[in-house]
């Protein structure tokens, strides 16, 4: 048996795994990464060389374990240093979120009341005070003209109940 290509096969597949590790803290546009598919290719062909026993197996561990490598890096990314500074421009030295006045605003009408201007089916427009707001009717159908009560704001999205 040709043992030289057995240990190039783990050495490729060890660099692949070293490669793609060192790819989540050095940006390089995702060249770290065709490299580590490269040299994870070159490991099979290795192992496929060696004997055909590797090489089915390492295919085989390379097709399961290729994406959910993936799918990991994917979700701690966000939680490393780089995955900090490059998403949202976001420099990670701060814990606080920006303030959004609008859902400030918007939060503090809750208990308010006002007028469907139209039906609400489920959707449609009201007027708290002298604004006029898009709303969602929280149960079935709201008349136009009825008298409502905002009860929740999720983001932008008010909801209504009708006043009995």
């Amino acid at each position: 048996m040709n043992e030289p290509l057995l240990w190039w096969g783990l050495m490729l597949f060890g660099a692949a795994m070293a490669v793609v590790v060192l790819e989540m803290f050095v940006p390089s546009g995702g060249l770290l990464a065709v490299l580590s598919v490269s040299l994870a290719i070159a490991g099979v062909v290795s192992f496929w060389k060696h004997s055909t026993g590797w090489g089915l197996t390492s295919l085989a561990a390379l097709l399961v374990f290729g994406p959910m490598v993936v799918a990991f890096m994917l979700k701690i990314y966000p939680d490393t240093f780089m995955g900090r500074r490059m998403i949202l421009g976001n420099d990670g030295n701060s814990d606080d979120a920006p303030v959004d006045a609008e859902a400030e605003r918007l939060e503090a009408l809750i208990g308010a009341e006002g007028t469907a201007l139209t039906d609400l089916r489920p959707v449609g427009t009201i007027r708290v005070e002298s604004e006029r707001l898009e709303a969602l009717a929280e149960l079935g159908v709201i008349d136009a003209g009825a008298r409502v009560r905002i009860v929740s704001v999720e983001g932008a999205r008010i909801k209504v109940r009708p006043i009995a």
